[in-house]
């Protein structure tokens, strides 16, 4: 009994290791991003992404190539790409558009869909402790961006519908990773998005300059290890407990984008911070209470 305790207190600690690289790297993404949107449209955006992502993949395709060949969920993989595509699309047109912070606290809506699509198809219990997590945690994002212009910003609405989106395709991401390892998930993820990027892509393509291809490698890498890093959390959590925690990229973008954009940031950032930091810290005591 005690070495199953000790296995799963491992496994929760670990979840939370892959969160916070997973947090680092979804910020780094967004910068690289905006970065690339300020030459080429956000459809080049998505494409260069995912052949950088490419060109990752294919260092350890060979170790990769059996459990590939099997294609095992391959339709529950085109169904999660195909969301996550359109998703993170519309990600991106607000990433380029609002200030990060704004962007991030809009896409936190996505834990609400989260826990309810995990309480339909992945039966997750619905605890109170993860209750509480969630409306805290949207309630520190509300303090920090406090709604104003940005919320009601046309591309505002889309970052919701995307929140909405990423919310479904993580629910697919858990229900993967149950027969389906992170490394395999994030190569068909590769595979499928590539030419969808390049077939939209065609639609504005703009000149691509030497200048942008370190940017390309910030988003490229970020947005490969981000996905790997969430694969990773979510097979070690259920995905009602590990997206309040990644409430935390709300403080973590709004710091980024005032030191690389000087948008504003002030004490509400932190408060907002702290609400969330509070409400997850009880969670994660609380979750660990349940398993002990």
């Amino acid at each position: 009994m005690q070495k199953i305790l000790q296995f799963q207190n491992s496994d929760f600690i670990q979840g939370l290791f892959w969160m916070a690289i997973g947090m680092l790297s979804f910020v780094a993404m967004s910068v690289g991003s905006r970065e690339l949107a300020s030459t080429l449209s956000i459809e080049q955006v998505l494409f260069f992404r995912a052949l950088i992502g490419l060109f990752v993949i294919l260092v350890f395709a060979r170790k990769l190539l059996p459990e590939l060949l099997h294609g095992k969920l391959f339709k529950l993989h085109l169904a999660r790409n195909f969301v996550h595509f359109i998703a993170q699309y519309l990600w991106t047109i607000g990433v380029v558009m609002l200030p990060l912070a704004s962007v991030f606290a809009l896409e936190f809506t996505m834990p609400i869909w989260v826990a309810l699509f995990a309480f339909l198809f992945l039966r997750e219990k619905l605890t109170r402790p993860r209750i509480v997590a969630t409306i805290c945690g949207f309630i520190g994002v509300l303090v920090i961006i406090r709604p104003g212009v940005a919320m009601v910003d046309p591309a505002a609405g889309l970052v919701l519908i995307a929140a909405a989106g990423y919310g479904l395709s993580l629910i697919f991401v858990k229900r993967l990773t149950r027969e389906v390892s992170p490394a395999a998930i994030v190569v068909w993820m590769i595979v499928i998005q590539l030419p969808l990027g390049f077939v939209a892509s065609l639609s504005d393509w703009r000149p691509v300059h030497v200048g942008d291809i370190p940017w390309m490698l910030v988003a490229g890498l970020g947005a490969l290890c981000a996905h790997y890093c969430q694969a990773q959390a979510l097979k070690r959590l259920d995905a009602s407990v590990a997206m309040p925690i990644d409430f935390l990229r709300v403080p973590m973008a709004a710091v980024v984008g005032s030191w690389a954009y000087g948008e504003a940031i002030d004490l509400w950032v932190f408060l907002g911070g702290a609400i969330i930091v509070l409400a997850n810290y009880r969670t994660v005591m609380a979750e660990r209470r349940a398993a002990s």
